[in-house]
């Protein structure tokens, strides 16, 4: 479940029915581009790293600022980053 304080990341989704678990690369990229040091609290409790991880490399939606940043937190080559190819 998401809490509330995440409804602006997820402007276009009902909260009430959404299953994070099930969308995992949508919320994860929703929450690396848009969200604040609270919505990544969020985020690394629900998901593990590798999952995080993951989607860092293969996510080509994510802004080269972005994944230029997550890339240095999370130790990730940019030539491993899809957003960065």
């Amino acid at each position: 479940m998401v809490p509330n304080t995440l409804q602006p990341l997820f402007w276009d989704t009902n909260l009430a029915t959404f299953q994070p678990s099930a969308h995992p690369d949508c919320t994860i990229f929703r929450i690396l581009e848009y969200g604040d040091d609270p919505a990544v609290a969020w985020l690394r409790e629900n998901f593990p790293a590798p999952e995080i991880h993951r989607v860092i490399r293969t996510e080509r939606r994510l802004s080269a600022k972005s994944a230029t940043f997550w890339a240095l937190v999370y130790g990730i080559p940019k030539a491993e980053v899809a957003a960065l190819a």
